[in-house]
């Protein structure tokens, strides 16, 4: 006894014709009926394949440029239908059974990623492709949906064996709605230009592979792919190194998006450990700035993320492959690099087609229980003009790093502490419950890094601090006073502003407001 069913009918509509010939050509060898609409029908017709028109089933002609042919009960009781339970119906109405749905839908995505504008758009809405998905998809006890090229062999796998199951068909069908969510949430966000707070939203994934574990061995995960147009850690070409784990994708993105903030610059360097960044600077070269940039915490550095905003020469491959790193990430990578990165066999070596664009409007979702919060990525950095307010304006290298240090600390972890000097940090304090205690962890890092270096004093002196939210009180900021801080950016908005003001005023240091906090939890 066998669950098997050998499809009768099949039912052919597709925009993405890759493989269509040689499936349909194995159905037909099948003893499968070939239905079809449109460019399909012609393509199929092209081949040599024997069609039958959907307007001969319906008994109604194509109308409205194609936007109404299969809306109708020919079609959709053909799919519905139950077997034992709908045969009189159909008998009755002249309905034959459609037993197998090949559909993928009208190139939404590909229009809004070309910059189509309000027509073009909905003229890409497909209507009569979800419908048919989901009336096949619905009717998986008979029905074998496919919405997507790659499922061909499968489906012909399961022919060949002597039909599809039951198993089979219902995974097909929780693909399928899987795929109508994905393009309906695509028009409603793109319709709604992705304002919040709207009244239905959410975030659909297409597979791009499992893992092999999560954040632990324990936990079980994949990485999928949205339909957002962004470039980022999962537009990378890997040019070497084993699969990127779910540790290594979620760093690597976070590196990515730090070297962004940087792209229209000199070379800068990234350097991030559990999606923080432990040094970043700007240097002359890339090897100059992955330099400066290890130099902020060397310790921290070993097995971490490096993301870079240029091109990566061999005198940067020099440099950092002097320790063990995770991964390497850039624009592009010289030949002559790429050889000394081949010598390191455990390193991910990955190449962006671009770094994103730091304002490019994008959302950030995070579960919680029951739900999920939704907002706009963190795409600024401060308000138009800092406000200097006190007695010392900041001098113009000072100004340069608060800058610098500020934009760094909006992709360090709440509570964040940045010091920089003359274009890289010196100091990170990241995702301590209290800002005093970030202060502190920063200048004591320097400190370690001024030992390794081989230096006389903490990296710190003379630089300055950045913090992501303002000084509650005034003992942070007198923290990175007596660490040699020379100036500070912080968004301001305290009710003790005034306290920390004349604080700084009182050990002499300049102190600009932005008007615009980073949290990042």
């Amino acid at each position: 006894m066998t669950d098997r069913f050998m499809p009768r009918r099949a039912l052919l509509s597709v925009s993405d014709k890759g493989g269509l010939i040689a499936f349909a050509e194995a159905l037909a060898g099948h003893g499968v009926e070939l239905l079809s609409t449109g460019g399909t029908a012609k393509a199929l017709r092209e081949a040599g394949l024997i069609v039958t028109d959907v307007s001969e089933v319906t008994g109604f002609p194509e109308i409205m440029d194609g936007r109404v042919k299969t809306l109708h009960p020919g079609v959709h009781g053909g799919l519905l239908g139950r077997e034992g339970t709908d045969d009189a119906a159909m008998s009755e109405h002249g309905i034959a059974p459609i037993d197998l749905l090949v559909v993928n839908l009208y190139p939404f995505e590909e229009s809004v990623r070309k910059g189509a504008g309000e027509e073009g758009l909905v003229e890409t809405i497909d209507i009569g492709g979800p419908a048919m998905i989901r009336a096949a998809a619905k009717n998986f006890e008979r029905v074998t949906v496919v919405t997507d090229p790659e499922d061909y062999s499968a489906v012909l796998a399961e022919l060949a064996a002597g039909g599809t199951t039951k198993d089979f068909r219902r995974q097909q069908s929780s693909i399928a709605y899987g795929r109508t969510a994905e393009y309906d949430l695509l028009i409603s966000q793109t319709l709604d230009h992705g304002h919040l707070p709207a009244r239905r939203t959410g975030m659909v994934g297409r597979l791009v592979s499992p893992l092999r574990y999560g954040e632990n061995p324990h936990q079980a995960s994949a990485v999928y792919r949205t339909a957002e147009l962004r470039e980022g850690a999962l537009s990378a070409e890997q040019l070497q190194g084993k699969e990127l784990s779910y540790n290594n994708l979620n760093d690597t993105d976070a590196a990515v998006e730090l070297a962004a903030e940087f792209t229209g610059s000199e070379p800068a360097v990234v350097i991030v450990k559990h999606a923080n960044p432990c040094g970043v600077a700007l240097g002359s070269s890339v090897a100059e700035a992955y330099k400066r940039a290890l130099a902020c915490d060397p310790v921290s550095a070993f097995g971490g993320i490096i993301a870079s905003n240029k091109r990566i020469d061999r005198a940067a491959a020099e440099e950092i492959t002097k320790i063990f790193t995770e991964v390497v990430i850039a624009p592009g990578i010289d030949e002559d690099a790429r050889e000394l990165f081949a010598k390191k066999k455990n390193l991910r070596l990955l190449t962006l087609p671009s770094l994103p664009s730091p304002d490019q409007a994008r959302m950030a979702l995070k579960q919680i229980g029951g739900g999920f919060l939704f907002q706009d990525q963190d795409t600024r950095v401060t308000e138009d003009d800092l406000k200097v307010v006190t007695k010392r304006a900041p001098t113009e290298g000072e100004l340069a790093d608060l800058r610098f240090a500020f934009t760094v600390a909006k992709h360090v972890k709440s509570n964040a502490i940045v010091y920089a000097k003359d274009g890289a940090t010196v100091g990170v304090g990241a995702g301590q419950m209290s800002r005093l205690d970030s202060a502190r962890i920063a200048v004591r890092k320097s400190q370690d890094a001024a030992e390794v270096a081989g230096a006389k004093e903490p990296l710190v002196k003379g630089s300055v601090v950045a913090s992501d939210a303002f000084f509650p009180f005034a003992d942070g900021l007198l923290a990175a006073a007596d660490a040699g801080a020379t100036a500070v950016i912080q968004p301001g908005g305290s009710m003790r502003d005034d306290e920390v003001i004349q604080a700084a005023d009182e050990a002499g240091l300049a102190m600009v407001f932005t008007g615009m906090r980073h949290f990042r939890h």
